[in-house]
């Protein structure tokens, strides 16, 4: 799998957190990219005020089955402008997804006064058998605290 350099991580951190900026109360917002080509095949934001399972992460990857079928996820990174939670987390892995690279923190979440189950990504990860997905927490975490903090409430 190709590795990408920190600025590419932040290019595609900036399409995640452009989805998000279109729930201006719940901004979690995610794409999936192709890691061989780069290209973004879905999108996503928070809908939960519709159904309470249908967080960023979750709406992405329904984008991407929708567009392209329950298929090639190992291949897949996905970028969140929140850490999932651990219902997030665990779709991610039984989907077999390659990556999660995700911006806030479960605390950072918190602090902006959106209740979060305190189960970090890695715990959920660690807690399967499963060796994938990679984690990289903390891309352009400046940018999505302030969002998270300033949103409408």
């Amino acid at each position: 799998m190709k590795k990408y350099t920190r600025s590419k991580h932040e290019e595609y951190m900036r399409s995640a957190i452009d989805e998000a900026k279109k729930n201006e109360s719940y901004p979690f917002g995610a794409v999936i990219v192709d890691i061989e080509t780069g290209i973004i095949l879905a999108k996503g934001v928070n809908q939960s005020s519709k159904n309470p399972t249908l967080h960023g992460e979750i709406v992405c990857m329904n984008n991407y089955v929708e567009k392209h079928g329950n298929k090639n996820w190992g291949k897949l990174v996905l970028y969140t402008t929140g850490e999932p939670c651990s219902m997030c987390m665990s779709a991610l892995i039984w989907a077999g997804i390659g990556g999660v690279v995700y911006a806030s923190s479960i605390n950072g979440i918190k602090s902006s006064g959106i209740e979060q189950i305190a189960i970090k990504a890695s715990q959920v990860k660690k807690s399967s058998k499963f060796t994938n997905p990679f984690l990289l927490g903390g891309i352009l975490q400046n940018e999505t605290d302030a969002m998270f903090l300033m949103r409408k409430k």
